[in-house]
């Protein structure tokens, strides 16, 4: 190094800044990138220039021409309608739902009245409609209504969106889904009520013709996931498994031989286990009575679900699964996922069979455990009005312990 005191000031201030740059380089890049705007807040954003957002990868479907139409159309209605065509799948920004999706724009956009239209989560080329604060234009049913009509059936994203804002904009949406889906569902002798603690109305009954018909359009119907052009158009929830076919006899052997087991292990448990003993002990005893009672294979099946529940309680596993929801024949269950019915507005936290979730993970309906409804038909087990069934109430333990409300005389009730 030269001698010279100035260039050895000179250069000694410059390694200087140089190091202070290093190291305020990495942290001021760290700082902006935790201010980078979440998915949400980038949607938000956009929406605020334009009343349409179509992510990069539906611009296939949906080009930007279209989009410009989609919101010269949604200015001639006067309405605060904004859409969102984006992908959602299970770990995302929006775990997959489209609920939450709805919620985070809905929070992060300066107005409180707000429609909003999107792809829904669970059926991908479908869409969803939301309104706040209230659904004044009954947006809900209008969106939905798009997956039934026949001018739309076979649309593209595109024209499907079209068509959600037109329905909005007229405002009549429940009459025309209501008409739409008319022959999906069948009259039911109940009111469509049930008791607290069950899964919904059942009103929306529907027969084994209706579901041939509907899986025939599935099958005929392209999905947007594969070439982001057309849609699934009526995904049914369910096929009519042929339980009857099984054999009832060779069913109940089965079922005592299982109670019969559990009892022996209830007395091999350790006695200082009281708490799990004791709910062991209750799920053997309701799982006599249920047997001693049991009219045919729904009942035999909830015996299987009670052993399952006295088993799991021995066990000690922590939050354990239950039989399959759709079919408890099928087995025990490995893992819980969210299911919404045709026709339905809710979803349902069932637990499933590996069978029945990969039906449902690839838009195919599960085989479902059939009962016969009070008028006769026979019907998926869970569609039998709550009050008359214990299995329906509870999903064969998805949501409630059969245990328990076998032992408080739910059972035995139904069967009057």
């Amino acid at each position: 190094m030269s001698s010279d005191p100035k260039r050895t000031a000179a250069f000694l201030v410059t390694a200087f800044l140089a190091a202070a740059f290093l190291a305020v380089a990495p942290a001021a890049s760290a700082h902006a990138s935790d201010h980078a705007p979440s998915a949400g807040e980038r949607i938000a954003r956009a929406l605020r220039d334009s009343p349409v957002y179509v992510d990069a990868s539906y611009t296939t479907a949906v080009p930007p021409s279209r989009q410009r139409q989609l919101a010269a159309e949604i200015k001639k209605t006067h309405l605060p309608i904004k859409v969102v065509l984006t992908p959602l799948t299970k770990g995302d920004a929006f775990d997959g739902e489209s609920d939450v999706l709805a919620d985070v724009v809905h929070d992060r956009l300066p107005r409180r009245d707000l429609i909003l239209i999107t792809t829904d989560g669970d059926f991908p080329g479908t869409l969803n409609g939301y309104e706040w604060p209230s659904d004044t234009h009954q947006t809900d049913d209008a969106v939905r209504a798009t997956a039934f009509l026949d001018e739309t059936r076979e649309a593209g994203l595109a024209d499907m969106t079209a068509k959600a804002v037109e329905l909005v904009a007229e405002g009549d949406g429940t009459k025309v889904y209501e008409e739409a889906t008319k022959d999906l569902r069948s009259p039911s002798p109940d009111d469509g009520t049930s008791k607290s603690g069950s899964h919904g109305s059942r009103s929306w009954l529907w027969p084994l013709i209706a579901v041939a018909a509907l899986a025939a359009l599935v099958l005929t119907g392209g999905r947007l996931a594969s070439r982001r052009r057309s849609r699934t158009a009526a995904v049914p929830t369910l096929v009519f498994s042929t339980a009857r076919a099984a054999d009832e006899t060779e069913l109940r052997r089965r079922a005592e031989t299982e109670v019969l087991a559990l009892g022996e292990a209830t007395r091999e448990a350790p006695a200082d286990r009281t708490p799990a003993l004791q709910q062991a002990l209750d799920a053997y005893t309701a799982a006599g009575t249920v047997l001693d009672a049991a009219r045919g294979v729904p009942d035999l099946a909830g015996v299987l679900a009670l052993v399952t529940e006295g088993e799991n309680a021995l066990s000690g596993t922590a939050a354990p699964l239950p039989l399959c929801f759709f079919n408890p024949l099928h087995g025990r269950a490995t893992a819980r996922t969210t299911w919404r019915p045709l026709g339905r507005r809710d979803r349902l936290r069932i637990a499933a069979c590996p069978g029945c979730a990969t039906a449902l993970t690839r838009r195919r309906p599960p085989e479902v455990l059939t009962d016969t409804a009070p008028d006769g038909r026979t019907v998926p087990y869970f569609e039998i009005p709550a009050e008359r069934s214990v299995w329906a109430a509870t999903g064969y333990g998805s949501y409630g312990s059969l245990t328990e409300q076998v032992n408080r005389g739910d059972f035995t009730r139904s069967l009057g």
